[in-house]
């Protein structure tokens, strides 16, 4: 064996990594590069000082060698002793299995590792390695350690951006099966290359310098020339060692300045960090208030301690005297940590197990006997007990309450876990499991605001900043908010840990402030397809317009991971745009992004694959709309449609309820429509940014020279960034739809842009608690098969509405229900609609039942004797067939009752209304009810026995107003008085009056009575009877 020398670049990394606390990356690329493992744990062993590093070895599923170490171990010392072998080349990779703790891991058992730390991680089969597993094995590998990456018969870097992974068989799909691999690109770019440090003479100039920590070596651990800017290593200095050493110094100072405390003091002594001490003692200042209405929120990156800081504030509370102390998660699993840490805290208080407190184990065979329970008898009963997150109904007695990973829970259940005690809830914010920024944003922002209903604003009186621990009084109750920032494992300013953060956008959680200018009009804005050759190419402008991206993503959706960045850039049916404002095309300002929208194109499937599909009841991966509603509707037509899905669509916090995503919508919509023609000679509308590309050296023959010789030079010229809708030619589309977890507020946002439900899963997601919904809208009006769909998942809904669906909101039930607004789309459906008659409606009730409606109509009798008779009621009111007017409250009143079978006082509670007001407006629906049913048996009457119905008298409208007839009815009978006047006033109107025969009677009577008295009298008067005056004025 030819003994050669090893490169010391590699050995002052490793020891500089030990000094400070830092990990190192190696990337070994050869045939032999499983060999030079042993090297290198060889190195990092005389290194350390401590005993020999664990090993975790990660592969797809063939290792390549035997993994028994006992066994190998045992033939190794046989062989050495009789003299048959010698420590060679080859038998010194067998000593390195046989003699070191290594702990073989399958890619997709990962998840198992959690929580475990190893001094060194091995990777190999490269193509099997995803973002969410590159992140996961790095983040077990202690400070000082070395992570390993092995590539074998890799003869150039240019091979890594055309080898196939296996996560690209999912991104495939029947209609788009070219891969790029720009994720490979943008692994080895950033594995060599951090930023844009300099420019000069106004040119983009790549920094050559490398990640400190970071060397690619070749199988005989040649340092490979494409990482020359670590052609010289220093050695670590001393003001840096003595940075290290002053936080182990500041801690352990903390340390013995509480020693004098009887509980807090011990419990210190199991910090690994200052930042994790100080954070605890936050903690005991507020368990030892008392203080029920208390909430702390403690958010942190992955692998701060936060479950185990929990774990001993839980075992102080016990020391403090709670007696009821439950904890809550998405699983007992994900307690592991935080029960293994009260133990700690338990043994550090010199509790005895079995003595003075007890653990107990689930049964159940799913939990993998997870701790659930710790029953503490030391002075006196006392519990820490675990509870399922949908279980708020049981901490009636609960004094302090602990939710760890509340980023992993429904928001609505966090919400439903708070109450009169005190609360506890931690939360990861960043890392390769998804970010809890619908925590940060949506939970912690709802109780600021609630604080400004009270004007208390209070600090501690302890040493305690303000950036970390903030109080507020919130609602009646305090909040207070803790970071954790100090990795357990390794030291802050990690390399390895900022390269990570950065590749796979880790470090998002805060979203860029929109810079002054107020919010420009929706109309005014435009959407911009996004190039991703340009977007992933690591160019400084490019970054940082990918950085503001995944920021918006994480700030407007639930969960996010590495997963999600590299399906982003290589999935060939995907595609990017973005919402800006008006902004200066020459300027250099990156524009602000208000929304950003990504697309993918589905459907286009040949009917051989659909009934291949139907057949044997295998389910492609990809085109998730065409398959779900393939089996929903058995349609094999609709797959072979083109369609596009939204598969994201994110707004800038500070844009949000807007109107931009609606009008991002829309201009998608009119782009897929072919209102955007492509032009001939677009013009450049983006910023021209010169990515990294990489040209192998032609001059070498030799394969391993190709390594050597191979380096880097800049491309000249790269699509633009941005282009603006006319500049690129649109895909024909049938169809844009899109898949969501069903809420009330998005359900509104995408019914406001005229798309319609045809499919709702009926079984909730186990992350968010919400129901998948997928969403259509078709691009040519005269396509009839969406009303079809809809129709169809009308009738599905209203009868699933009583079991699955029992417990939606009535507003979302309606707003699920409510008809179309398109003139075509409800023409259709009308015509499709029967209307009810009589053999129909004895098919939902007898005449019995009509009776009894009609009864409870008169208010004859209860309710309760017609509630079998509502759902039928509701089910023909919502299939169009009851024709009945109600309004918006009868209507969620008809569903709740009638459809999803809720009680009186359920119903109340829900649309705010006192039960008898519900049971009044519910009377009113029975009356239209029973109405509309009386005449559809009258009208089946009268067609029996021919009675030909009277039609009905229409009241014609008014043509003139009360007071123009009443005046001119005055004006008519003025005029009649007037001439009758007038006829009174005429002479020989006046004869008919004349009295004759009275007249002659008198005459003679006053002649006789002057004859004979002498005395001249004109007149005397004479009795009359009545009947004669009566006659008279009868003739009058």
């Amino acid at each position: 064996m030819i003994r050669r020398k090893i490169d010391s670049r590699i050995r002052v990394l490793i020891e500089n990594g030990i000094h400070l606390g830092h990990r190192s990356l190696l990337i070994v690329i050869g045939e032999k590069a499983r060999e030079q493992v042993a090297i290198l744990h060889h190195l990092l062993s005389k290194a350390t000082v401590r005993a020999r590093p664990s090993v975790l070895w990660c592969y797809k599923k063939e290792l390549g060698f035997s993994s028994h170490r006992k066994k190998r171990m045992k033939l190794i010392m046989k062989k050495l002793r009789a003299g048959k072998a010698s420590i060679n080349e080859e038998n010194q990779f067998e000593l390195f299995i046989s003699s070191t703790e290594i702990r073989y891991c399958y890619y997709s058992e990962t998840h198992k590792i959690l929580g475990n730390t190893y001094g060194m991680c091995v990777l190999q089969d490269f193509e099997a390695m995803t973002p969410n597993l590159l992140a996961r094995t790095i983040e077990t590998v202690e400070g000082g350690g070395l992570v390993v990456i092995l590539l074998h018969s890799l003869h150039s870097i240019r091979q890594l951006h055309a080898m196939t992974m296996d996560v690209h068989s999912r991104y495939r799909t029947e209609a788009h099966q070219d891969v790029v691999a720009r994720f490979n690109e943008r692994l080895v770019v950033f594995s060599r290359f951090r930023s844009v440090q300099q420019y000069e003479h106004n040119l983009f100039l790549l920094s050559l310098a490398s990640c400190k920590t970071c060397l690619l070596l070749d199988d005989e651990l040649n340092v490979l020339p494409l990482s020359s800017a670590v052609s010289a290593i220093d050695p670590a200095s001393a003001e840096a060692k003595q940075k290290v050493a002053s936080n182990a110094t500041e801690l352990k100072q903390l340390i013995e300045s509480m020693s004098d405390a009887p509980t807090v003091g011990k419990l210190l002594k199991q910090c690994k960090t200052l930042d994790q001490a100080k954070v605890i003692l936050k903690l005991f200042d507020v368990i030892s208030e008392n203080n029920l209405k208390h909430t702390v929120s403690l958010t942190a990156a992955r692998g701060r301690g936060k479950s185990a800081a929990l774990g001993l504030a839980a075992a102080g509370a016990i020391g403090f005297g709670y007696s009821n102390i439950f904890v809550t998660s998405p699983g007992p699993e994900n307690l592991k940590t935080f029960f293994q840490f009260v133990c700690k805290g338990f043994d550090a208080l010199q509790f005895e197990e079995h003595i003075d407190y007890e653990v107990v184990q689930s049964v159940n065979p799913e939990f993998n006997k997870a701790v659930v329970r710790i029953n503490v008898t030391r002075g006196q009963r006392q519990t820490i007990q675990y509870i399922h997150p949908t279980d708020a109904i049981k901490l009636g007695q609960a004094e302090l309450v602990i939710i760890d990973e509340a980023a992993a829970i429904p928001l609505l259940h966090v919400k439903q876990l708070l109450g009169p005690y005190l609360v506890f809830i931690s939360s990861t914010v960043n890392g390769y499991e998804g970010t809890g920024r619908s925590l940060s944003l949506k939970l912690l922002q709802e109780l600021r605001e609630q604080s400004s209903k009270l004007t208390a604003v209070s600090k501690s009186s302890s040493n305690i900043s303000a950036e970390n621990f903030k109080f507020q009084t919130v609602g009646g109750r305090t909040l207070s908010e803790l970071t954790l920032s100090e990795s357990i494992r390794y030291k802050p300013g990690d390399d390895v840990e900022l390269w990570l953060n950065q590749l796979l956008c880790l470090d998002v959680t805060t979203v860029p402030k929109v810079s002054g200018g107020g919010c420009p009009p929706p109309e005014h804005c435009d959407l911009y397809y996004v190039n991703r050759d340009t977007l992933f190419c690591f160019h400084k402008a490019s970054e940082l317009f990918l950085q503001r991206m995944m920021s918006i993503y994480v700030a407007a959706h639930y969960k996010n991971s590495p997963n999600d960045l590299q399906m982003m850039s290589d999935a060939p049916a995907h595609h990017l745009f973005v919402l800006l404002g008006p902004f200066v095309q020459n300027s250099n300002n990156i524009p602000e992004i208000l929304c950003v929208v990504q697309v993918c194109l589905e459907g286009d499937l040949s009917k051989a694959s659909v009934h291949s599909s139907l057949t044997s009841g295998k389910r492609p991966s990809g085109d998730l709309i065409p398959w779900t509603l393939v089996q929903q509707f058995q349609d094999e037509d609709f797959p072979s449609l083109c369609g596009a899905r939204i598969v994201r669509i994110a707004t800038h916090p500070d844009y949000q309820r807007m109107g931009y995503g609606l009008r991002a919508v829309q201009l998608l919509q009119r782009y897929y429509e072919g209102k955007f023609p492509a032009l001939d000679d677009p013009t450049t509308s983006a910023i021209d940014i010169v990515p990294i590309e990489f040209n192998m050296s032609s001059h070498s023959n030799e394969k391993k020279r190709g390594l050597l010789d191979e380096h880097v030079s800049q491309r000249k010229k790269l699509p633009p960034l941005l282009s603006r809708l006319y500049e690129r030619s649109a895909e024909r589309l049938d169809w844009i739809g899109v898949s969501y977890g069903l809420t009330e507020t998005l359900q509104r946002f995408w019914a406001r842009s005229q798309f319609f439900p045809v499919y709702i899963r009926q079984i909730a997601n186990e992350l968010t608690g919400e129901y998948s919904c997928i969403m259509l809208k078709t691009l040519n009006t005269d396509q009839p098969w969406l009303i079809a769909y809809w129709t169809d998942f009308r009738r599905r809904f209203i009868s699933l509405l009583s079991n699955p669906f029992s417990h939606f909101p009535a507003p979302l039930a309606l707003g699920i229900l409510a008809k179309p607004n398109l003139q075509m789309l409800n023409a259709q459906a009308a015509a499709e609609t029967t209307p009810l008659d009589r053999k129909e409606l004895a098919v939902y009730f007898t005449n019995h039942d009509l009776k009894r409606i009609e009864m409870y109509s008169r208010n004859l009798i209860d309710h309760h004797l017609i509630v079998d008779l509502v759902p039928s009621i509701g089910k023909l009111y919502f299939l169009g067939k009851l024709n009945i007017n109600l309004n918006a409250v009868e209507v969620a009143i008809l569903l709740a009752f009638g459809l999803q079978l809720k009680n009186v006082a359920d119903l109340g509670k829900e649309l705010k209304l006192q039960s008898a007001q519900v049971l009044a407006l519910f009377n009113r629906i029975i009356i239209k009810s029973i109405q509309c049913m009386n005449e559809i048996c009258e009208t089946a009457v009268e067609c029996e026995f021919g009675i030909e119905k009277q039609p009905n008298l229409q009241i014609a409208s008014l043509q003139r107003s009360l007071d123009e007839e009443l005046n001119e009815y005055a004006e008519e009978e003025k005029e009649k008085a007037d001439r009758q006047h007038s006829i009174q006033l005429s002479e020989s109107e006046l004869k008919m009056y004349r009295i004759e025969a009275i007249e002659q009677s008198m005459l003679e009577d006053v002649e006789q009575r002057t004859v004979t008295t002498g005395k001249r009298k004109l007149f005397k008067k004479k009795k009359s009877s009545k009947k004669r005056l009566r006659k008279q004025n009868v003739q009058v």
